[in-house]
């Protein structure tokens, strides 16, 4: 597969989770997850061009082809219940990959929206894409979740930064197309002290389904889920369903 890989493959699985990772991110951000999982979930990365072994692909040029191309390849997974989580960036085009597997017919089980305001919020916006390569490392910095020592030498912003500016166009040019909410149950995951995500615009996405919802807060900034990944997980598994807990 070139979109999604399994990072522990368990083919006994009742459930898979598709991770979906943050602008600049990979699948290795859900690398130690399997671990802190029950047997009964296989965990699925999407993979973004533009990094690690896809380095040379370039990034769509915007969320609806990738989308159209993630789910093509989800399709022959859907013979189990699954569900999807993203953080920031990954949130949402989770969501917009949920709303175009129900519009082939497909149930997924839950929605998880970590670190990300409600697609339909009204937000600033702002071109960091395009910013020097001094105010665009302020940026990160802010959010936090970079491993700054890496991008301190110049030879790897030169290969990180650009597929980095390439998601960043991504969520820059996103807009929200109007239409139905979810038949998915929505769970929103999001840091009390979230610099760009406030606890009002993460209970927007309540009104993005027709199901069930909930809002978990817990401690910590953009990046909150690297400290408390096994209560991010923990939240997962309860969502998901007292089924899921035995390993």
């Amino acid at each position: 597969m070139t979109w999604l890989r399994p990072l522990k493959p368990r083919p006994e699985a009742a459930m898979r989770l598709i991770c979906f990772t943050h602008a600049g991110g990979s699948i290795t951000a859900y690398r130690d997850w399997p671990d802190l999982l029950p047997d009964s979930v296989e965990l699925y990365g999407v993979q973004l061009p533009g990094r690690a072994d896809r380095f040379n692909e370039p990034m769509p040029g915007d969320v609806e082809t990738l989308v159209g191309s993630v789910v093509e390849e989800m399709l022959p997974l859907l013979d189990r219940r699954f569900a999807l989580f993203g953080h920031s960036m990954g949130a949402m085009v989770a969501y917009e990959t949920t709303r175009a597997l129900e519009a082939r017919g497909a149930d997924p089980e839950r929605l998880f929206a970590s670190g990300c305001a409600a697609p339909h919020e009204p937000r600033r916006r702002r071109e960091i894409s395009s910013y020097d390569d001094e105010r665009f490392m302020a940026e990160l910095v802010k959010l936090g979740g970079t491993d700054l020592q890496i991008l301190a030498h110049p030879a790897m912003r030169e290969v990180i930064f650009p597929y980095v500016r390439g998601d960043f166009r991504l969520v820059e040019s996103y807009r929200h197309r109007p239409g139905p909410a979810l038949r998915t149950p929505i769970s929103v995951i999001v840091g009390d002290s979230d610099p760009v995500v406030s606890q009002a615009q993460a209970k927007a996405w309540e009104t993005r389904t027709l199901s069930d919802f909930s809002l978990t807060v817990l401690p910590g900034g953009h990046f909150y889920l690297q400290p408390r990944r096994a209560e991010v997980i923990a939240e997962v598994v309860r969502r998901l369903g007292a089924g899921l807990r035995g390993r």
